[in-house]
C-alpha cells in the first residue's frame, strides 16, 4: 500500500513541476524564451529541452524502454541539450517534452517502484538502481530546473509562481520597498 501511495505522490509532484516549467514560457517572445540570461547561457527554452532530454533518458534507456524519438547526444561538449538551435522551434521543443511525458508516464505506470534499472552514467556502486530512485532523482532535477526557470522569469518580467492560478498581481512599488528593506539589512550586517 505504501508503494502505491509513494508512487502516486512522486508522480503527481513530477506532473506538477513539469507543468510549472512549461508555464514559465507563457507569453514570452521568441527572443526572451531563448536568450541567455546567465553568464553560462542558461535560458528558459533550453531548460525545457534539457529537462525533456534527461527525463527521456532516465525513464527510457534506464529501464530498457528507449524513447521512440531520437535524442541528442548525451552531454554534448557545447551543452547542446541546454539551448535551442536556430532550426528548433518552441513548439517542437514543447511537443518533445509533452511526448516525453507520455513515454515516461507509461514507464512509471507499468513498473513497480522496485523495478530494476541500470544508469550507466552513474558511478559505482549506484548504476544498478530501481524506479523509486530514478523517479526521485528526476523529480529533483525537474524541481531544480523549474526553480532556475522561476528566477529567470522573475528577472525578465517579475512574473513568479508555480502556475497561473497562483500568480499574484505584481505590485512594483511594494516589491521595490521590500527589496530595499532587505538590502538595508544586508548592508548593516556587513558593516
Amino acid at each position: 500500500m505504501i508503494d502505491e501511495f509513494a508512487k502516486d505522490n512522486l508522480h503527481g509532484r513530477l506532473r506538477r513541476d513539469r507543468a510549472a516549467l512549461l508555464w514559465k514560457l507563457d507569453g514570452l517572445s521568441e527572443y526572451d524564451a531563448r536568450r541567455p540570461l546567465t553568464a553560462t547561457g542558461t535560458n528558459l527554452l533550453g531548460l525545457v529541452k534539457h529537462v525533456a532530454t534527461v527525463e527521456a533518458r532516465y525513464f527510457g534507456e534506464v529501464f530498457d524502454r528507449p524513447s521512440p524519438e531520437p535524442l541528442p547526444r548525451w552531454q554534448e561538449h557545447d551543452g547542446g541539450d541546454r539551448w535551442a538551435t536556430g532550426e528548433e522551434t518552441r513548439d517542437g521543443i514543447v511537443g518533445f517534452y509533452r511526448r516525453t511525458w507520455e513515454h515516461s508516464d507509461a514507464t512509471i505506470d507499468a513498473l513497480p517502484l522496485d523495478a530494476p534499472g541500470h544508469v550507466p552514467w552513474w558511478s559505482e556502486p549506484y548504476p544498478n538502481t530501481n524506479l523509486f530512485a530514478v523517479l526521485t532523482h528526476v523529480l529533483g532535477e525537474t524541481a531544480r530546473h523549474t526553480g532556475h526557470a522561476d528566477i529567470l522569469r522573475e528577472g525578465l518580467d517579475g512574473r513568479t509562481g508555480v502556475r497561473a492560478e497562483h500568480e499574484e498581481r505584481i505590485d512594483e512599488e511594494a516589491r521595490a520597498a521590500h527589496r530595499a528593506k532587505i538590502e538595508r539589512v544586508a548592508r548593516s550586517a556587513g558593516a
